[in-house]
């Protein structure tokens, strides 16, 4: 019986939070309504911007993600995950402030990326200049070595295609901001990138793996899947 209870802090953004939940329902094996897991989602959208925060520009967004992760855990959450790979940052500060366990999407990748392509040497991340800034895929993917795009490519491409005014927080899905990422892909395969990870939620929205010439991975498809398999959790 599938009766854990999972809670997403979500809201950062909206669109990535509620896609997260769409994963989770299709990692999920049910064949009705009653066998689906209780999943309790707080999208808090108010949660101030993660890369801001990091490069120093920007309020604090931990008080407002405890205050979150506080709502899941009074409605008996037992394990949550954060469809934000930039919000990780913070996991363990908000980790602290609650009971339940907050699965670290950059060690379900790891794992997923050693079981699954063994062999691979070089990754490649498309993602947020906040999370390359934080030094995260360097800290948590120490087994390989990390291929990112140029200081070019990341602002005029990565960052425009997530952040700008046809950008994918503007609700565009398609179109520029695909053409923008698919050029930033070629760039990693060109440097060698044997797999590439889509490092951002809101990149997994627009950029598919029939999209690239080599891998693609999901880390929010692979956290979904964690989430539901796992019986023993992330500490």
């Amino acid at each position: 019986m599938n009766d854990k209870i999972i809670g997403i802090l979500g809201g950062m953004g909206p669109e990535a939070t509620a896609e997260c939940y769409l994963k989770i329902i299709r990692a999920t094996n049910a064949s009705k309504d009653q066998e689906h897991f209780r999943v309790i989602i707080d999208s808090n959208a108010k949660i101030p911007d993660r890369t801001e925060a990091i490069s120093g520009n920007g309020p604090d967004p931990v008080p407002e993600m405890i205050h979150a992760a506080k709502n899941l855990e009074k409605l008996d959450v037992e394990v949550a995950c954060i469809p934000c790979m930039t919000a990780h940052y913070f996991i363990e500060e908000v980790q602290k402030a609650v009971s339940f366990p907050l699965l670290n999407a950059f060690l379900e990748t790891k794992k997923y990326i050693g079981n699954v392509y063994p062999e691979t040497k070089k990754v490649g991340v498309l993602a947020t200049t906040g999370t390359l800034e934080s030094g995260l895929f360097d800290k948590y993917m120490d087994n390989v070595e990390m291929v990112y795009p140029t200081t070019h490519t990341q602002k005029n491409k990565v960052m425009e295609a997530i952040y700008g005014k046809r950008g994918i927080k503007s609700g565009n899905t398609d179109g520029e901001p695909l053409r923008l990422l698919q050029e930033a892909s070629e760039e990693l395969v060109r440097n060698g990138a044997e797999v590439i990870i889509s490092g951002c939620t809101e990149i997994g929205l627009v950029l598919k793996p029939y999209h690239v010439k080599t891998p693609l991975i999901d880390p929010m498809e692979v956290v979904a899947h964690a989430v539901v398999k796992e019986t023993v959790y992330q500490k």
